[in-house]
């Protein structure tokens, strides 16, 4: 397994996908792809089985279709963003449909994909999403700030850049964040590995994930 995959594995391994299509098809299909993915992953075939599980685990991304609200006013969508978990939630349509879309998205989704899904821009959505929710030194929904051995020698930049490569950016993304060269994250990258005695980028993440 070369360290991308490592990556992808490790960092996707406790997050909980759940699916909520009436076709099992699409259900057992997402689950097969997520799964390859590294994720946990459930589904129900309809909004009842899934309000179930709300009441017990807070999945960490559910893919959702619209059309499971038979009364078209997306209930099932109001009911995740009302709990207020900052769940990202992904709206499958049957039709390619603009006013819903964009209802949808103000009302919270994420993304609204069309079938048939094109697998690999929804695992893509997917980590993006997941990504944005790694934060480092600051609490969010309930987090406490996170303690890594050797953060306190990282300079400003190198902690920026800590950040970004926690949240999966690659050298080229990182540095159009910050405004410098790849070349350069590369350098400030090997010192934050050096300083936190990480020996490549998949225990750098080992390190940060388990602090």
């Amino acid at each position: 397994m070369n360290e991308e995959i490592y990556y992808h594995s490790f960092f996707n391994r406790d997050r909980l996908v759940y699916i909520v299509d009436s076709d099992p098809g699409t259900c057992e299909a997402l689950s097969v792809l997520f799964r390859l993915e590294g994720f946990q992953t459930a589904f129900s075939l309809d909004v009842e089985g899934f309000y179930s599980l709300l009441d017990r685990k807070k999945p960490d991304v559910v893919v959702l279709n619209m059309d499971i609200d038979q009364n078209g006013d997306l209930s099932t969508l109001k009911r995740v963003k009302d709990l207020r978990t900052g769940t990202p939630v992904f709206l499958l349509s049957e039709h390619n449909d603009v006013i819903i879309a964009v209802e949808a998205m103000k009302m919270g989704a994420t993304d609204v994909i069309t079938k048939p899904i094109d697998s690999e821009r929804l695992v893509r959505a997917v980590r993006d999403a997941l990504r944005r929710d790694v934060h480092l030194g600051a609490v969010q929904g309930g987090r406490r700030p996170i303690e890594i051995r050797g953060f306190n020698q990282l300079t400003p930049r190198e902690r920026e850049v800590l950040q970004l490569i926690s949240n999966g950016q690659s050298n080229k993304e990182a540095g159009r964040d910050l405004g410098i060269s790849p070349r350069t994250i590369e350098v400030h990258r090997a010192r934050v590995m050096e300083k936190l005695g990480a020996r490549n980028t998949a225990d750098l993440m080992r390190i940060v994930l388990t602090s």
